[in-house]
């Protein structure tokens, strides 16, 4: 292989430059892949670009994000940006595309910190240009200072308003916020509990809302069911509230029901997973350290389970001890000493999540295809129709759906299309989604050209005659 390292890491969010860091201290010789050009994750991103960093960063995160990426450069890690990984095995062996090469490495450990990936939000012209995820629209700002006027914001959770609130803090026009919400109310002892660690996020919220009034952004809640209404764009949207449809005109529409762990690399490298029944998805199995059932690989962050991007950085740091001890580097004794305080910022961290997590529960409604025509397979234009028939000619779950219908073939590899498939799958077989399982995943996760797997073929072979001499 081209290089060996103990631990590489894949992600450079919190949880991922909090690993480097915590393993570099125990003299670790670490590599840190990442998909963007800067550090910084989906949370932190552009605080390294000042010319587009602007006032919808408040005080806080950047003071975080800041202090967190000083604190990683001055750790001895290598690090390369642009980076798409596209395998991993239980070898420990990596693979990435960097500047259209391919490449291989060795390491003894892997940590995957990929974070979290948005739901996706199967609604009738929900594939119309003009539509798109919050989470994109967020990323457009934060990157490239681009943002779409009087947007109309759609769906739960938190990324939804705190998004919108940043677009009033740019100073950009926000036409409403449609809440799709069922459960306000829900299991109110929890919200006692979190506050024990979670007023902050609370009042965080609090603030949010009141600044959307402020600024005459329309707010409607208790929102059943969502058209998206248009031809060759989207022109508005029907939304159907206490008994009746109405409409509002509009060309930009942001949607958003929650984000979900991203398990593509994880799947695709033999990792058991479950369904989590609170977060409606896949998650891989792991123990306190954030180990899977694959002795090399470890999970942090988001793309273990939703936790917020403030559990992620004491995850991080955990799996990295965790590592060091495997490897030898420090004792057990030590390894717990040290991840006390760890664990006390986690507990603190995810104080609020039991609660987050009964209330922000997607309805059945905005998770599965109400209309035969509604795309459920972005790539392959394969439609709820398309899949039901599937279903009915005795399909016994995901991985033969996709074998009639390519519902998951595409280069997403069923990123946008997995969960759907799942529940729809479930529903339609009278049984739960661990019965039917999920789309298997297979080497590359992200495109690779043939050009740059046949160079990686040659340069290991050369690699590997090179041994053989010596």
């Amino acid at each position: 292989m081209n290089s060996t390292y103990d631990l590489v890491v894949v992600g450079a969010g919190p949880a991922g430059m909090a690993a480097c860091i915590q393993a570099c201290q125990h003299g670790l010789r670490v590599l840190l892949l990442d998909e963007q050009d800067g550090v910084g994750g989906q949370i932190y991103r552009g605080l390294d670009n000042l010319s587009v960093t602007g006032p919808w960063v408040d005080g806080d995160t950047l003071l975080a994000g800041q202090t967190l990426v000083a604190a990683w450069r001055d750790c001895d890690c290598d690090y390369h940006g642009g980076a798409s990984v596209w395998n991993i095995t239980p070898a420990g062996e990596i693979g990435y595309t960097r500047n259209g090469e391919a490449r291989m490495l060795q390491a003894q450990a892997i940590i995957l910190a990929t974070g979290a990936m948005e739901r996706p939000f199967p609604i009738k012209g929900w594939t119309l240009p003009g539509v798109m995820t919050v989470g994109g629209a967020q990323i457009l700002l934060k990157t490239e200072g681009l943002a779409a006027n009087h947007a109309v914001f759609v769906g739960m959770g938190p990324l939804l308003y705190l998004t919108a609130y940043q677009y009033i803090q740019a100073g950009v026009k926000v036409q409403a916020v449609l809440d799709t919400t069922p459960n306000y109310g829900r299991q109110p002892w929890l919200v006692v509990r979190g506050l024990v660690g979670g007023a902050g996020d609370l009042f965080d919220g609090i603030h949010m809302l009141a600044a959307l009034r402020r600024h005459g952004v329309q707010h409607i809640t208790r929102v059943k069911a969502v058209e998206l209404i248009g031809k060759d764009t989207v022109s508005g949207l029907a939304y159907h509230r206490r008994g009746r449809w109405q409409q509002l005109q509009t060309e930009h529409v942001f949607l958003h029901q929650g984000v979900v762990p991203n398990t593509s690399l994880t799947m695709a490298g033999g990792c058991e997973h479950t369904w989590d029944a609170s977060q409606l998805c896949w998650r891989p199995k792991t123990d306190s350290w954030g180990a899977t059932s694959v002795k090399s690989i470890y999970l942090a962050g988001d793309g273990r389970r939703i936790a917020g991007a403030r559990a992620a950085p004491s995850q991080g740091a955990l799996a990295a001890l965790q590592v060091a001890c495997q490897l030898q580097r420090i004792s057990p004794e030590q390894r717990d000493a040290e991840a006390a305080v760890w664990r006390k910022d986690l507990r603190r961290a995810t104080a609020l999540r039991p609660w987050l997590d009964a209330v922000f529960q997607p309805p059945q409604s905005n998770r599965l295809p109400a209309s035969d025509a509604t795309l459920v397979c972005r790539c392959e234009e394969v439609t709820a129709g398309e899949v039901k028939a599937a279903l009915a000619m005795g399909c016994p779950g995901p991985n033969q759906v996709k074998s009639f219908t390519r519902c998951g073939m595409g280069p997403c590899q069923g990123r946008q299309c997995g969960l759907t498939l799942t529940e729809m799958s479930a529903q339609a077989l009278q049984t739960s989604p661990d019965a039917v399982g999920h789309l298997r995943l297979r080497m590359p996760v992200k495109p690779l050209t043939f050009q740059a797997l046949a160079n990686l073929t040659e340069a290991i072979q050369e690699n590997e005659a090179g041994c053989e001499h010596r």
